[in-house]
């Protein structure tokens, strides 16, 4: 499968585009994001690896866990992460995503 058929399915699920929301402004570990859905912890890894093959994410390990974000390099990571902005989903998310940021550098 070529690259662009890899980001049409990655981002033709609803539970993904709001991974990416999610990581719009920091970067979580897969149980910080496991813990705004109701899924199994298996299901979400599904989601993340689609999201990782796609280019969309990242994961990088320190220590025992394995923190993921945006691939800031990726054009339609950057034009999703943009229209979130506008969807009434998104842009909680995104805010959601903005405050935990904010936590994480006033510890």
């Amino acid at each position: 499968m070529d690259n662009i058929n890899l980001i049409f399915e990655a981002l033709s699920s609803t539970p993904r585009r709001k991974v990416l929301s999610y990581l719009s402004a920091t970067s979580l570990t897969a149980g910080e994001i496991a813990e705004r859905f109701e899924m199994s912890k298996p299901a979400l890894s599904k989601h993340l690896k689609i999201l990782q093959t796609a280019g969309l994410i990242v994961g990088e390990k320190k220590g025992q866990f394995t923190h993921y974000s945006l691939n800031r390099n990726n054009l339609v990571t950057s034009l999703q992460d943009f229209t979130a902005n506008f969807c009434p989903v998104g842009s909680g998310i995104k805010k959601e995503s903005r405050k935990l940021a904010d936590n994480k550098e006033d510890i």
